[in-house]
């Protein structure tokens, strides 16, 4: 800060010369011609007004210009580390954006091999439901058998005891025996 305040009172006496020297004429007017009261004046309006101005201009500008540049470092610092949080986010979504998608592949393949077996199982189940359902109406069938041969047994039975007791109510001939068989024959058809 005094280097800056030493280099703009020389700069400013630079200046003031420079005018001096423009508007005096080359005679003598200049503040540093050899008039040594007029220089001192001159110097000391300078140094009060470097003083004022540094007080009342300078001091607040560098401030404001010392907050602005804080500022922009806080700010790039911000950036930077808000950059920097947006890729470690970024590749943590790729992450699990990667990791989703593998998930969703196990999950649909496990899908496919739980259908897979559930359909294995259907089949297993219908071709068991399948042969049950053979296997009972087979049983049925030879139950019916059994019952019809035993129900024409018996009616054969009875047709041959009616048969018998007709041949021993009357005597019959060879004919009437032929005609008996073939009437109890033609009943057991139906």
């Amino acid at each position: 800060m005094r280097q800056r305040f030493l280099s703009g009172a020389l700069v400013a006496i630079s200046v003031l010369h420079l005018h001096a020297a423009e508007e005096a004429p080359a005679a003598g007017l200049s503040p540093f011609a050899g008039d040594i009261g007029n220089a001192i004046w001159t110097v000391a309006i300078f140094v009060v007004v470097v003083i004022v101005l540094g007080k009342f201009a300078w001091g607040p500008v560098l401030a404001l210009l010392q907050q602005r540049e804080a500022f922009i470092h806080r700010s790039l610092s911000d950036a930077k580390r808000d950059r920097d949080e947006a890729e470690l986010r970024l590749k943590e979504y790729g992450a699990k954006l990667q990791s989703a998608q593998a998930e969703a592949v196990n999950i649909i393949e496990g899908a496919r091999r739980d259908a897979e077996q559930f359909r294995e199982e259907l089949r297993k189940k219908a071709r068991a439901e399948a042969e049950g359902i053979l296997n009972n109406a087979q049983r049925q069938i030879q139950i019916e058998t059994a019952r019809a041969l035993q129900q024409i047994r018996h009616e054969a039975a009875d047709i041959s005891v009616a048969i018998a007791s007709k041949l021993i109510q009357r005597n019959l001939s060879k004919e009437d025996n032929q005609k008996l068989i073939d009437e109890a024959l033609s009943q057991l058809k139906h």
